[in-house]
């Protein structure tokens, strides 16, 4: 089977891509690199702008999976129009040239934080999304708009993700495992600004093996499945990050806990994935926290800017507009 995928070059496509083509699938990526290339020679490179691609380029293509687009809540509040280009647009016009040029099958980077605030209720596919910051919001119209597409000959997956974490060749110290380990390591503290707030928390490897579950799933499923490793608390997930650098490195970490308000609070249920696509988480914290201690040679430096999404963001948004000038 031929695959694209967009936006392959980031945090999670770096970690997917090796596992496809250890799968047999041919693999090309089509990415404009703003993070840098850490794909293995075998997955064939497209430099270029998915608003660049006509149907004539994707008639080879049976897949193709949508990891594009701006990642987080700081890049989208940064630059909100962007955040909706990149986020609702793209993959819309991506699905739909991608059915065009009859290709099986769309699978759609989707997030938990469509879900925005609940409270203390296990949301499932059916309960209602309702965002109300841009990032959110984005993601949203990203899915409904490619869910529009699906038909009896083309296939649309939404994997709703929840938040992860874990090492990738493309690294990533913004995302709230990986940013505890860091400064659980880098200053023996790790500060939480809301115990009480729920999060779906997703392991790395277990985000590859939800795209590799749905692209092996039968032809005639389609629709919307939560993806998560487990749900936690933010104060649980500093206690487990503690506690699991102390074992791994022997490094004694303090806690400092604020109660700051949060806009963002969810916690989701994977029941479907689990029964429908076959998917089965196997990630927890702790093993999360094993897998950067295992690379940690791999990132010392955990200042490198190019760890930071919207630090490389920003810089590309400043040199465009010094071009404009």
């Amino acid at each position: 089977m031929k695959i694209l995928v967009a936006g392959g070059a980031g945090y999670v496509g770096s970690v997917l891509i090796p596992r496809l083509i250890s799968r047999g699938y041919n693999v090309d990526v089509i990415d404009l690199f703003w993070f840098g290339n850490h794909l293995p020679k075998e997955a064939k490179i497209i430099r270029k702008d998915i608003f660049e691609l006509k149907v004539e380029d994707l008639k080879k293509y049976e897949q193709v999976i949508f990891l594009a687009g701006l990642s987080n809540d700081p890049m989208a509040e940064y630059s909100p129009a962007k955040n909706f280009i990149f986020n609702a647009a793209a993959p819309a016009f991506l699905a739909y040239i991608s059915k065009r040029a009859g290709a099986k099958r769309f699978i759609y980077a989707s997030s938990c934080s469509v879900y925005g605030y609940t409270v203390n209720e296990l949301y499932d596919e059916t309960k209602p999304a309702s965002s109300s910051y841009p990032y959110g919001i984005s993601k949203l119209q990203g899915e409904r708009a490619v869910l529009q597409m699906i038909d009896d000959k083309f296939s649309v997956i939404a994997l709703r993700k929840g938040t992860v974490g874990g090492y990738s060749p493309r690294m990533r110290f913004d995302l709230v495992v990986n940013t505890m380990f860091k400064f659980a390591v880098t200053e023996k503290t790790i500060t939480v600004n809301n115990p009480s707030i729920w999060r779906p928390i997703l392991g790395i490897q277990d985000a590859a093996t939800a795209y590799i579950r749905a692209i092996e799933a039968h032809n005639d499923i389609s629709g919307i499945f939560n993806i998560a490793s487990g749900n936690y608390t933010v104060g649980e997930i500093g206690d487990i990050v503690r506690d699991a650098v102390r074992e791994y490195l022997n490094i004694n970490v303090k806690l400092k806990v604020k109660h700051i308000t949060d806009y963002r609070n969810y916690k989701v249920d994977i029941e479907k994935a689990e029964k429908v696509l076959s998917f089965h988480p196997e990630d927890d914290i702790k093993s999360m926290v094993k897998d950067l201690v295992d690379n940690i040679d791999k990132f010392k430096d955990f200042d490198n800017p190019d760890y930071y999404n919207i630090k490389v963001f920003k810089k590309i948004e400043e040199k465009g507009k010094g071009k404009s000038k």
